[in-house]
């Protein structure tokens, strides 16, 4: 089994990066695919915010969040422990609470992007701060093109805004539970679970960092379910672009990329998804693309900051000097190469990410369909209207295999 190394570490710059993903900005293409009751894992989890998000959807749908780093597993656990004892209150559907615990790891502060009203205090990750809706800075604008996904501020889900009341009639969603969603120290290469155990298995930012991807998609497809679904997203290095032009970012770029692959991984990974996929044998995969996009003042100060700490104190720094690529010097130019970014009043970078979705080959069933894909074949019937057929339930062929719905919520040829 490879021993793969995760290059960025989890330090607190890197751990401020990750809390701020929520599923709106980082697993847009594989929301309208989740409908209650649904099995989920996620691989890769991090701290778990955004697995917390998906348990949320899927409720009360199983839940598992894995990664190979205990302490990162602790974190995730301790925050979903705290949701099971906060009380949800009608105006609040995602709560999330996050407070202190003597048993639970220290929870890191000053993680998420600044408040655009200006308070310096607004987004400190405290006692009592709802994490989840705070961490949604940006939102996907409904107005873009399906497929493009790109996710931009949207000021009614910033930093500190109120968490809207639920539609009439509706209740609110409760957080998930300890006994919904769980977090496992485990690896991807050697998954540690039954065949066809989840209809979901979805990894954001993880293959990019492993020496053998198409490995570790073959493992993720062996524990979804026929008809299932494997989710992947990851960024591309090679294809973010920034401006203004910026000597210190090439080389910033130059050095990060030469540190990923001197630990066989891939840091341009987004643009290869769809090749791996089809070199583990998938053929009915969903490629797309979305971004993120920072150029106002806030969102500058906040990702040119935390890049310029990346850049200088983190794992990818201790790396990039063990293995003789630059030295302190120039490590502190990067950092100076950042913040000079963050302060530029034309400064605007884009960060492009690959996705596939790849529904998992049908094979003879036992006993038919599978409540979870039935539920599935319910939710296709409701947005494609289509009733039952000849051909079995909702009109599909016997056998169970429900469509790849697209976003706009229509049915894939």
């Amino acid at each position: 089994m490879p021993d793969d190394r995760y290059i960025h570490g989890h330090d607190e710059p890197v751990l401020r990066s990750q809390l701020w993903r929520t599923a709106a900005n980082s697993a847009a293409y594989l929301l309208p695919h989740l409908v209650s009751g649904l099995s989920l894992l996620d691989v890769g989890s991090g701290p778990g915010n955004v697995t917390r998000e998906l348990a949320r959807i899927v409720a009360p749908g199983r839940v598992v969040g894995i990664d190979r780093d205990p302490g990162v597993v602790a974190l995730a656990a301790a925050a979903v422990a705290v949701d099971d004892a906060a009380e949800p209150t009608p105006t609040a559907p995602t709560p999330g609470l996050l407070s202190p615990d003597p048993a639970a790891p220290a929870l890191p502060t000053n993680l998420l992007p600044p408040d655009p009203t200006g308070d310096p205090a607004a987004n400190l990750l405290s006692p009592g701060l709802p994490i989840d809706s705070a961490a949604s800075f940006h939102a996907p604008d409904s107005s873009v093109a399906p497929g493009t996904n790109r996710v931009h501020p949207d000021p009614s889900t910033q930093a500190g805004a109120p968490t809207p009341a639920p539609a009439a009639g509706e209740d609110a969603a409760p957080p998930p539970t300890a006994h919904q969603v769980t977090f496992e120290v485990a690896d991807v290469y050697e998954l540690p679970y039954d065949d066809d155990e989840f209809d979901i298995v979805h990894a954001h930012q993880l293959l990019q960092h492993l020496s053998d991807p198409v490995a570790a998609l073959t493992e993720m497809s062996r524990v979804a379910r026929p008809g299932g679904l494997v989710a992947v997203r990851d960024a591309d290095y090679g294809a973010w672009a920034w401006y203004p032009p910026s000597l210190g970012l090439d080389r910033w770029r130059e050095i990060y990329r030469a540190v990923a692959r001197a630990a066989g991984a891939e840091p341009d990974a987004g643009r290869h998804l769809l090749a791996w996929a089809h070199a583990a044998g998938f053929t009915d995969v969903t490629p797309s693309t979305s971004t993120w996009c920072f150029a106002t003042r806030a969102e500058r100060e906040w990702w040119g900051n935390m890049w310029a700490q990346r850049a200088a104190e983190t794992d990818f720094a201790r790396q990039a000097l063990a293995l003789g690529l630059t030295d302190e010097a120039e490590l502190a130019y990067l950092a100076e190469a950042w913040q000079n970014w963050a302060a530029d009043d034309d400064g605007w970078i884009v960060i492009v990410h690959g996705e596939v979705l790849i529904r998992v080959p049908e094979a003879p069933r036992r006993g038919g369909v599978g409540p979870s894909l039935d539920l599935w074949a319910r939710r296709s019937d409701e947005l494609t209207g289509v009733g039952a057929g000849p051909g079995g339930l909702g009109g599909r062929p016997s056998g169970g295999a429900s469509p790849l719905l697209c976003e706009d919520g229509s049915a894939a040829e």
